[in-house]
This record gives C-alpha cells, sequence and structure tokens, in this order.
C-alpha cells in the first residue's frame, strides 16, 4: 500500500498542491513552519477523517478561505481515489467518485500509522488517549468495530441526558441501559482480545529501542470487573447523584508499567518517549501482520529526539516497511536528519507551502 499521488487546495499553508510520490522512504526536509507536518496531516486524514494534532476542520482550513479540499490516489490491492471536501457549510467525502455514506465503508481505504511529539500523551495523559489508540487499532482491523462505538457513544449521550431530568422516564432508561450493556459488552470483548495481541509487539519493539533497559507490560484495565448489567445497577444511586453514567466501556483504560511502576508517574521523559514510540511500532507491525501489507508510516521529526542508541532501535521497522514495499514519510531539518538512513531515499525541500523534489537525491 501506498499513496501514489497527494492534492491539496487551500489547506493549512497550501494553496495548491499536486505532487506524486512513489513507494518507498519520502524525506521531507525544511525549516520549521514551512509546511512539513501539513504534508502528514493531509495524509493521516485520508487515513482516519481526523487530524492527529487534535484540531477540528476549520483549524485546517488557509487563512481567509472558506473551506480546503484533501485528495488523493491509493495504490494497494485496488487502486482508489480519495477527495475531501470541509467548510463550515458543506462536508463531502467520495472515494472512487461515489459519496461515502458511512465512515466503517471507507476505514481502511489508506491505513497510516503517525509517529508524532503528540504520542507522549498516550504515555502522560488521560485514559481517553488510551482508548482511542485501542479503537482506532480495532477501526482498522474490524469493519463492524466503528458501528458499535458509534452506536454505544449514541446511547450513552442518550441515557446521560435522561439522568440529568429530575424525573427520568424509567422505561427510557431501561431501554437505552439494555443498548448500552449489548454494545459495551461488544466493545469489552474486543478490547480484551486487542491488547494481549499488541501487548507482545510492544514489549519486543521497546526492548529494541530501549535495548533491554527497562521492563514494559501492558494491562487491560475494564471499568466492567464483572457483569456489566449488574455493575450498572448497583451504581444507579450514585449515577443519579452524579447525573452520568459512572461505570462502562468510556471509562476503561490501558496501563503502561515500566519495572511494574505506572509510567506516567515513574518513568523520565525519555522513557516515556520511548514507550510511545513503542506503541507506534506495535501498531505498526499489528496492521502489516494482520492485513499482510505494512501501514504508511509517518514520522514528524521524531528522531531527532532520540539519541543514537534509541533511534538505531527504530530503524527495523522502516527497513521492513521499504522491503515490503511500502512507504515512509519523514520529516527533518537539513541539520537534523538521521544519516544512517542511508542513499536510498526521496528527498524534498519544503518551504512557504510547496514541495520540490531535491534533484539528484535517490
Amino acid at each position: 500500500m501506498h499513496l501514489a499521488r497527494l492534492r491539496l487546495r487551500d489547506f493549512r499553508n497550501y494553496a495548491r498542491l499536486d505532487v506524486e510520490f512513489a513507494p518507498g522512504f519520502q524525506l521531507l526536509l525544511g525549516s520549521n513552519a514551512q509546511g512539513k507536518t501539513n504534508i502528514l496531516e493531509a495524509i493521516y486524514l485520508m487515513a482516519t477523517l481526523r487530524s492527529f494534532r487534535g484540531v477540528g476542520g476549520a483549524q485546517m482550513i488557509r487563512h481567509g478561505q472558506k473551506g480546503y479540499f484533501v485528495g488523493g490516489q491509493v495504490v494497494a490491492q485496488a487502486d482508489h481515489d480519495i477527495r475531501i471536501y470541509w467548510s463550515p457549510a458543506e462536508r463531502q467525502l467520495s472515494l472512487d467518485g461515489r459519496p461515502v455514506r458511512r465512515f466503517s465503508d471507507y476505514l481502511g481505504t489508506l491505513r497510516a500509522v503517525v509517529f508524532c511529539t503528540e504520542d507522549l500523551q498516550l504515555v502522560k495523559g488521560t485514559g481517553r488517549i488510551r482508548r482511542r489508540f485501542m479503537d482506532l487499532l480495532l477501526t482498522q482491523t474490524r469493519p463492524t468495530y466503528l458501528g458499535v462505538l458509534q452506536s454505544y457513544a449514541r446511547a450513552l449521550r442518550s441515557r446521560n441526558a435522561l439522568l440529568k431530568q429530575r424525573s427520568a422516564d424509567e422505561a427510557a432508561l431501561e431501554s437505552f441501559t439494555r443498548e448500552l450493556v449489548r454494545l459495551g459488552n461488544e466493545i469489552t470483548r474486543a478490547r480484551q482480545e486487542l491488547v494481549p495481541r499488541i501487548s507482545p509487539l510492544t514489549r519486543l519493539a521497546h526492548r529494541r529501542i530501549a535495548h533491554d533497559a527497562e521492563e514494559l507490560r501492558l494491562e487491560y484495565q475494564p471499568s466492567v470487573k464483572e457483569d456489566f448489567a449488574v455493575e450498572l445497577a448497583r451504581s444507579r444511586e450514585r449515577e443519579r447523584a452524579y447525573r452520568m453514567t459512572l461505570v462502562g466501556p468510556h471509562r476503561d483504560d490501558l496501563n503502561l508499567l515500566l519495572n511494574n511502576q505506572p509510567a506516567a508517574q515513574f518513568a523520565s521523559e525519555g522513557q516515556k518517549r520511548t514507550l510511545a514510540i513503542a506503541l507506534k511500532m506495535a501498531q505498526a507491525e499489528y496492521l502489516s501482520g494482520l492485513m499482510g501489507t505494512p501501514p504508511v508510516l509517518l514520522i514528524d521529526d521524531v528522531m531527532g529526539e532520540l539519541d543514537v542508541r534509541r533511534r538505531s532501535g527504530l530503524l527495523p521497522l522502516l527497513e521492513s516497511a521499504q522491503h515490503a514495499r511500502g512507504q515512509v514519510f519523514m520529516t527533518c531539518t537539513e541539520e537534523n536528519w538521521p544519516r544512517e538512513l542511508g542513499r536510498d531515499l526521496k528527498r524534498w525541500k519544503v518551504e512557504g507551502g510547496t514541495l520540490a523534489a531535491v534533484a539528484g537525491a535517490s
């Protein structure tokens, strides 16, 4: 799988961009604030329909314009044409010239894994960020999971709205409770199956980067310990006091333990960064193993933050992606691009919202 063509109109600082990419390593070179990360953001947007920077559509429109367009051609087992238009008044998503009615029919057209500074929040941030990490992997690998997740979120919103009322309709509350239990059990089962599969991949990736310096363990921590329906019934009085649903997979977490201690509290900044990269490496390797082809790797100036020893641990993932005819996009400044990547790459100069191939680079 690779992105063969990228088209941008009024996206971030790009007024217009039409560029073709081959499989292999694409090195985006340029000073800060020239638009390197914006390229990765556009590719990730096509893969997941969201920004890895955690911003909404309005923030991605070029200053003074009404909306943005992001499009591209993906080459996999079949070729696909993706077109996304977003403005405050209009949203369009089409695949191969046809409007996409359900996101579940679209996700997987382009699979991508991003490595960026925001990944530190996987370790330092709230459980919501780690839940999103699990859910993204499941939506990329299970066609029905996104629909279950969206239905659960709707049932949860409706149930919480009833709990906020002074005298809730008990029949309606019971109906949404049954729906919540049915969908919540599906989500919990999927997460319970996922974590034991990605845990050894994460440990192996961590060992490669940290060179056996620390022992890593991942533990799925479900909010529901035994029976969801029973635990909801037990929490009913507390729910009425807090006016919200207090138990369920929307309260799950993924515990990250280094040497049996919570990484968020006890790990150094360097250890947290290493752990975050190991999680993303595991995500990429899990997708590769399950789908038979590596995802597109988007690496946003991460190598510059790692020392040489830790950087060398990341190289096998990049090399395996290239050997499998995959694709890697990496942003760097001219000063900090990792020379150990060798010369088997395509270099691009990014400057002021323009992208140009560097002559003679290969």
